[in-house]
Formats: C-alpha cells, sequence, structure tokens
C-alpha cells in the first residue's frame, strides 16, 4: 500500500501548484482588468522613474557581482597562495548578512553624521565635498552586491571545477596564455553555472525591499509598497505589481531554457585540476583581493554591528526585544513545520508518479521563490479579499454574521512563508528521497509492513537528514524574511526584521543593532552547514 496513491499524486502537487501560483493569477488579472485613470497615473508619474531605477540597479549589481564572484572563482580555483583553503569557505559567510542589515550599516558609516565623513571633516577638510553620497545609486548598488556576490562565486567555483585539467592543458599546449585561457575556454566552459548564479542575483535584486527602503531609492517593490500603504490603492499596488511579475516570469522560463543547455558544456568526471602555486608580488597581490572583498562584507559589517550592540545594549536588550524574539521563532516555527509538510507531501508525490504532469505541476509549486515578498503580499491580499467574501456570503445565508475571517490573521504568514520558500525545503528532501527504492518498498511489502508503518519505519529514517536540512534552510529564510511579515502580519507582531525596517526608517542604527546581529547569527548557521561539513578539503 502506499502512502499517497498514484490517482491521487497528480490532484495534490497541483492543488499545491494552484495555491502557490494563485496570487501571481490574481495579479496578472488585475493588470489585465486596469482602470484606464490608473494606469494613465503609473505612466505618467510613478513607472517612468521605477522602470528607470530598477535597470539601474539590476545592471549594476549584475556587473558588480559577476565581477567578484568570478575574480574570487578564480583565484581560489586556479591558484593556491597563503590562505587560499580559508577564503574557499568564508567568502560565502557575507550571504549571512540580509541585504537591509548590510545597507543600514553603510549607511551609518558612510553617512553625513557617520564616523568616516565626519573624521573626513575633521581632519581633511578639503576632501570633504567630494565625498560620494552613500544615499545614491552607486550606494545601493555596492551594498546589495557586496551581500550577494557570493551566489556568482558558488556557482562559479562549481563550473571552474567541472572544467578539469585536461581541457586547460590543451589550451597551454597551443600556446595560450593565462587570460586567453580563462576568458576564451574556462570561463565559456562554466557559462551555465555561472548565469545561474547571475539569475540569481538579478531575481534577489529585482526583490530586494529592505536595503532600497534604507536608502530612499526608489524602485517596483518600494513602489508597490508606497502605492499599498502611502496611497492606500491596492488597486494601483496590484497594477505596479503585475508588471513585475511579467518580468519575474520572463527570467524564470529564460533560466529553465538555460539550464536545459547546461548538459551540452558538461564532461563526465573531468580529471581534478592542479593549482598553480603563487608566490611573491602574485600570492601577494590574490591574497589581498580575496581580503579586501571579505572585509568589505563581512568583517567591517559584523564588526559595526557588535560595536552598536555593546553600546545600545543595556537599552534594548529589555523585554520587547525578547517579545520581538519570540514573535519571530513563533512565526518561523509555524511556517516551517507548515513548509516542510508540504514539501514532504510534494516529493512523495513526485517519487509515487513518475510521470511528466506531476513533475510538471511540481515545478509550478516551486515558482513562488521567483517572487519578490512585496508582490507576494498583493497578490495574497487579492485572493484572501475574494476568499473571505466568498465565506462571509456563505455564513450570512446561514443567518450568521462575521467580519473578515482570514484578512489579518496569522494563516496568512505560513501559508505566503511556504510559497515563498518552498523550493528551499522541497529540493534537500526530494534529494534524500532517491535513496527510496522500488525494491525497499517491495521488500517491506513482502515483511507486511505498509501504510503509515512504512511511512514512519522505512521512509522518515532514510529522509530525516533531508528534511532537517531544508527545515534549517526555510527557518533562517523565514526568520530574515521582511516584506512579507511587513505587510502581512497582525496588529502586534512586530519581529526582528519589521523591527529593524521601523527602526533605520528613523535612521536609529545603533538601536537596529542587537536584532540585525541576531539574524546575522541564525544566517551564519546553513552558512556552516555548506561550507564547512563534507567539503572538499584539497
Amino acid at each position: 500500500m502506499q502512502i499517497i496513491k498514484k490517482n491521487s499524486g497528480f490532484i495534490i502537487s497541483g492543488l499545491i501548484a494552484l495555491t502557490t501560483l494563485s496570487p501571481v493569477i490574481f495579479i496578472l488579472f488585475s493588470g489585465f482588468k486596469a482602470e484606464p485613470e490608473i494606469w494613465i497615473h503609473l505612466k505618467q508619474y510613478v513607472l517612468p522613474g521605477l522602470l528607470k531605477n530598477t535597470a539601474i540597479l539590476v545592471v549594476g549589481v549584475v556587473s558588480i557581482t559577476a565581477l567578484f564572484g568570478i575574480t574570487l572563482a578564480w583565484l581560489t580555483s586556479f591558484y593556491d597562495f597563503f590562505g587560499r583553503r580559508l577564503f574557499e569557505r568564508i567568502l560565502l559567510l557575507p550571504l549571512a548578512i540580509p541585504a537591509y542589515v548590510m545597507a543600514f550599516i553603510y549607511a551609518g558609516l558612510l553617512g553625513f553624521s557617520g564616523p568616516v565623513q565626519t573624521f573626513i571633516r575633521a581632519n581633511i577638510p578639503f576632501f570633504a565635498p567630494y565625498f560620494p553620497e552613500i544615499r545614491s545609486a552607486w550606494g545601493v548598488i555596492m551594498v546589495i552586491s557586496l551581500s550577494i556576490f557570493p551566489y556568482v562565486y558558488l556557482m562559479a567555483s562549481s563550473g571552474f571545477r567541472s572544467t578539469g585539467r585536461s581541457m586547460i592543458e590543451a589550451s597551454q599546449s597551443l600556446h595560450a596564455g593565462r587570460y586567453f585561457t580563462l576568458f576564451r575556454v574556462i570561463i565559456p566552459l562554466a557559462r551555465p553555472w555561472i548565469f545561474g548564479g547571475l539569475v540569481l542575483v538579478f531575481m534577489e535584486t529585482l526583490a530586494d525591499f529592505g536595503a532600497v527602503s534604507v536608502f530612499n531609492y526608489d524602485t517596483f517593490t518600494t513602489g508597490v509598497y508606497k502605492a499599498w500603504y502611502g496611497f492606500f490603492s491596492i488597486s494601483a499596488a496590484s497594477q505596479l505589481a503585475s508588471i513585475l511579475v511579467i518580468i519575474v516570469l520572463m527570467i524564470f522560463f529564460a533560466e529553465s531554457y538555460f539550464r536545459r543547455k547546461q548538459q551540452y558544456f558538461t564532461r563526465g568526471n573531468p580529471l581534478p585540476m592542479e593549482r598553480e602555486a603563487l608566490k611573491g608580488k602574485n600570492a601577494l597581490l590574490a591574497f589581498m583581493v580575496c581580503s579586501l572583498i571579505f572585509s568589505l562584507s563581512f568583517v567591517i559589517p559584523v564588526g559595526q554591528l557588535i560595536f552598536w550592540t555593546f553600546k545600545s545594549f543595556e537599552t534594548e536588550a529589555g523585554s520587547h526585544y525578547f517579545r520581538l524574539l519570540t514573535n519571530t521563532f513563533a512565526l518561523g516555527i509555524m511556517g516551517t513545520v507548515f513548509t516542510m509538510g508540504v514539501a514532504v507531501i510534494l516529493a512523495y508525490c513526485v517519487r509515487t508518479m513518475k510521470d511528466s504532469k506531476t513533475g510538471f505541476a511540481a515545478k509550478l509549486s516551486l515558482a513562488g521563490y521567483a517572487l519578490p515578498g512585496t508582490v507576494l503580499a498583493v497578490g495574497m491580499m487579492n485572493v484572501v479579499a475574494r476568499v473571505d467574501n466568498l465565506l462571509i456570503n456563505f455564513l450570512s445565508d446561514l443567518g450568521i454574521q462575521v467580519s473578515g475571517m482570514i484578512s489579518g490573521s496569522l494563516l496568512l504568514l505560513p501559508i505566503g512563508y511556504m510559497i515563498r520558500f518552498l523550493t528551499a525545503g522541497f529540493n534537500p528532501v526530494a534529494s534524500n528521497m532517491t535513496r527510496l527504492t522500488a525494491s525497499m518498498d517491495e521488500a517491506s511489502r513482502i515483511m507486511k509492513v505498509s501504510g503509515m508503518k512504512l511511512l514512519s519505519k522505512i521512509h522518515l529514517p532514510l529522509i530525516h537528514r533531508g528534511i532537517i536540512t531544508g527545515a534549517i534552510f526555510v527557518l533562517v529564510e523565514i526568520i530574515k524574511e521582511m516584506p512579507i511579515t511587513l505587510m502581512l502580519r497582525p496588529f502586534g507582531w512586530d519581529t526582528l526584521a519589521v523591527k529593524i525596517f521601523e527602526l533605520t526608517s528613523e535612521g536609529e542604527w545603533e538601536r537596529a543593532a542587537l536584532p540585525a546581529i541576531t539574524l546575522v547569527i541564525a544566517g551564519m548557521v546553513p552558512i556552516f552547514m555548506l561550507t564547512f561539513i563534507g567539503r572538499d578539503k584539497k
């Protein structure tokens, strides 16, 4: 007896996909049914600025992260120098710092009243007028790049290692130089991996809300938020969100297309590379490049957070902080349990059916990772408003008078987290589920083990590592998540991320340090799992 029957596996995965895609469907519907006067206002006064700012931000971040990520991956993959083994691992640590935390740290450090400009005015006054304004396009581009360049570094490193020694030796045997080999052989072969990392960067940049809010740099995400909370117009927010959804869907399908092309570039079991030992000035230069980027992206931000935390600890570490901590982890645990439950069910459906329909439905279910939080929140409110109206009308026919049943309740947040982070929970479970072979099920049936007993005695013990890994990733993502929580939380349910947003909106950098460093510590857990457990020691 199977846990999920074959005739119901596709139905279940289809329902999960429908739940995940319902916010997108309603947003697109609102875009097609746009009110003319709203569109005229958006086209004349809002869209030009949002399109320009978003384009500048995306191009800038993609360019800087490509430069940082490919350079660091090239140095640590092909050369050996002092500190290389350590850098290979710690260069992922900036991912533990949310972009909005990185933003307020550098806004506090480099702002007009910050220590850097104060020092310059006091000691180098002639340079003060020329100091660049941090609250600008270049400022937000740099802080977001410093926060998410490890995506490109990690993917490029994987691509470079897949190249193998033979391709490099073949290039060198033709008397090709070091840089010719890099740009004409190594990078083209690693192109699918690099493209995958840049797509992640593109998605994260497009979805960013916190960092651009700190810098008062208007993009589509802030435009959606301001349309909802500033103009109290969910119609305008929905129509702005529909444009962003179309952009996201185009990138999502482009990523899927190019991912299928990856097999063209891969080579089976390539010989491992031999790193070239750098000496003298070259070794020093490689060390300085890695040290500079790591210092800017992790050492300086974390050091500043620690300094601010010590200054504000006595005033901030009170009952309100523990209430924020309790709310954050309560929502995190609720969202994680719900998300992992759906992830396990979806993975079982895929394993049971093993057909293209169920597989396609599962892929659609995982599309929520590409949705910006503000867009997802607006879409969910559209869906919930209609569901609430149906429930209210149904109950009123029975003589029961109620107001909104789902809107403003805690139910919205776990559903939103599930849609946004189902991919993070599903992938580890699905990977571990490859251990569940058909022969195991047949042997279990012979031993008269079936149904829930088969699940508890055989399946769950074999996939428990995947469930735990997925749960850790999902929990950390939920804890750091800001826009969904900010826009959908019930009154009084502030979290650490929401408190950081409120404090940084008022320029209270020091007071935001304690909740921020809590999020950084939580974010370091999956990074250590990725970098220090089971990694190559060579």
